[in-house]
């Protein structure tokens, strides 16, 4: 749906400013590979607070698996 929603938007900036749509279709990859770094950091600090969170509430799970 969100591709369909896109696709529309897109065909109505080009209806109204086609050289502002096609400038948006040629730099949207480059604006892709130059947020990709901070997408990839993003996802590695996600990963380290959910292990960290893990580690953290171990106890707790396994001592609420031992006193069932």
């Amino acid at each position: 749906m969100r591709i369909f929603i896109a696709a529309v938007l897109w065909f109505l900036l080009f209806a109204v400013s086609w050289p502002l749509a096609l400038a948006v279709i040629f730099l949207f990859p480059v604006i892709w590979l130059l947020l990709l770094p901070f997408r990839l950091i993003g996802f590695a600090v996600g990963l380290s607070f959910s292990v960290v969170k893990e580690i953290v509430l171990f106890p707790f799970r396994l001592g609420s698996a031992l006193f069932r």
